[in-house]
């Protein structure tokens, strides 16, 4: 049986670990020619598709800069003649701490990383779809893009901004076939959860007493939803925020 993304290319920022690693993954899995990008050169992901015969490989990029998110896609062409998918998924929660407590520093990074990141992907990801006459864009939100949460000023702020930078992307180019949609995943057992609760048991249950659905998220549920947004089955959906949250929203 064909494979569903066979001789497609699938770009995934933010590769290396998490809710990246597992979406590189499922594309490997379903036959599409894989890109990992990330700032930390972990070739992990890389030798996990390579070994299940897999084709992919790795750039290290940091998304903030627009030198290397360049470099990125001329890469990526260069590599594999065209991109079909990108889930632009490189985030970083910042430092903890309220709105007048927020550094400069901090904000600029957050800010630089998850938003401008985003904007500086689709920038470079969109004129080689409309040369390609087609493409699914899907950047990685947060429920904090959804609600607001204390003690994260700029990491709301950045994710509220994918929100709209995405609502707007999706109605820009509706009618050139390229679809645009967000996922908002909520709490995921990944490295970044691993930092904000420090591995603690007793911090970890308190984030599961939050989720309406009685656990964690797995990196693997998020990718499914990628995928399915990058899919023929989505084709009429463009411009969403899809919460991948277990129902914390809904509360």
């Amino acid at each position: 049986m064909e494979k569903e993304f066979k001789d497609k290319v699938a770009l995934v920022t933010g590769g290396s670990f998490g809710i990246g690693r597992a979406t590189a993954k499922a594309f490997a899995e379903r036959g599409a020619k894989v890109v990992i990008a990330d700032c930390v050169e972990d070739r992990g992901t890389l030798d996990q598709i390579t070994r299940s015969k897999g084709e992919a490989t790795f750039i290290k990029c940091d998304v903030s800069k627009p030198a290397e998110v360049k470099m990125m896609i001329e890469k990526t062409i260069s590599t594999y003649g065209r991109l079909d998918f990108a889930f632009n998924n490189a985030g970083i929660e910042g430092i903890q701490g309220a709105t007048a407590d927020c550094t400069d520093e901090n904000w600029e990074r957050t800010i630089g990383v998850n938003l401008k990141g985003i904007w500086l992907c689709m920038k470079h990801e969109i004129p080689q779809m409309l040369k390609q006459k087609g493409g699914a864009i899907v950047n990685c939100a947060s429920i904090a893009g959804l609600v607001g949460f204390s003690g994260l000023p700029a990491y709301v702020a950045s994710k509220h901004g994918v929100v709209g930078l995405t609502k707007t992307a999706a109605l820009e180019y509706a009618k050139e076939n390229i679809r645009v949609n967000a996922v908002c995943p909520g709490v995921i057992k990944t490295p970044m959860i691993d930092r904000f609760t420090g591995k603690d048991k007793v911090v970890e249950q308190q984030f599961v007493n939050m989720e309406p659905i009685g656990r964690m998220g797995e990196p693997e549920e998020v990718a499914e939803a990628v995928l399915w947004l990058c899919s023929d089955k989505a084709s009429f959906v463009t411009g969403d925020a899809m919460a991948v949250d277990g129902g914390w929203i809904a509360q």
